[in-house]
């Protein structure tokens, strides 16, 4: 189990939870237009974030701050948030932590009164893909309307239990 906490993102956590999403995306040959890698908020995550409604983003940190991944949930559509940006530094996964952020995630997506919850991801990543159908999402044919990263090649829709 993994020594490190889940706390809400600060300004201070932007430019560090920036480098991993690019980090990871450029790993994993994905830093295409169409993807998070491009999105204008990524250098400011917690502005976005503390001015988004119904929305939250949470870092995994160490005791000196140092940040190893984060992940979000924002609206998406009626009733439906999106798990936005899970990404975890190299080095660094395989420890429970995107377990961690799951859980945090979608507890707080719950207690929004979202019904759903929709990711999009990339079918090479099949580690992250791996967690998604363990906890709970099922695979869609594509992409809803309301995307807004085209590039991606797998999605997920999480449903809550009434």
């Amino acid at each position: 189990m993994s020594n490190l906490v889940i706390r809400s993102i600060t300004p201070a956590d932007d430019a560090q939870m920036a480098a991993i999403v690019r980090s990871d995306l450029e790993e994993a040959g994905c830093a295409i237009p169409g993807t998070a890698y491009f999105d204008p908020q990524l250098d400011h995550l917690s502005a976005f974030y503390a001015q988004e409604p119904d929305a939250a983003y949470w870092v995994l940190s160490s005791a000196d701050g140092t940040v190893y991944g984060g992940a979000g949930i924002g609206p998406f559509a009626a009733g439906i948030a999106e798990l936005q940006k899970l990404y975890i530094r190299q080095g660094h996964r395989g420890h429970g932590d995107g377990q961690r952020l799951i859980d945090q995630a979608l507890a707080y997506a719950q207690e929004q009164g979202y019904q759903q919850v929709y990711l999009e991801t990339f079918k090479s990543l099949l580690a992250a893909n791996h967690l998604y159908a363990k906890n709970g999402f099922k695979q869609l044919d594509q992409a809803r309307p309301e995307t807004e990263h085209s590039a991606c090649d797998a999605w997920w829709l999480k449903t809550f239990a009434e």
